[in-house]
């Protein structure tokens, strides 16, 4: 799917994934606003488990290859 496809689904709290991605247990997701952060922001979870904002790249956003996990 699309990035737009996937970034509806990562705005409904479901996490996303590309196949293109060489890492195993890469996922992206949306954080709401908490005590701590005024707005919503996608964040990655890496493949050793730590947890990072995220900023798409060129390729990213062109990619049909984003999945639904």
């Amino acid at each position: 799917m699309s990035f737009s496809e996937a970034l509806r689904l990562i705005k409904n709290g479901d996490r996303v994934c590309r196949d293109g991605w060489n890492g195993k247990g890469l996922w992206l997701m949306m954080q709401r606003p908490d005590s701590k952060m005024n707005r919503p922001y996608i964040y990655i979870r890496a493949a050793n488990g730590e947890i990072e904002p995220w900023m798409p790249s060129q390729s990213d956003l062109l990619a049909d290859d984003w999945v639904e996990l």
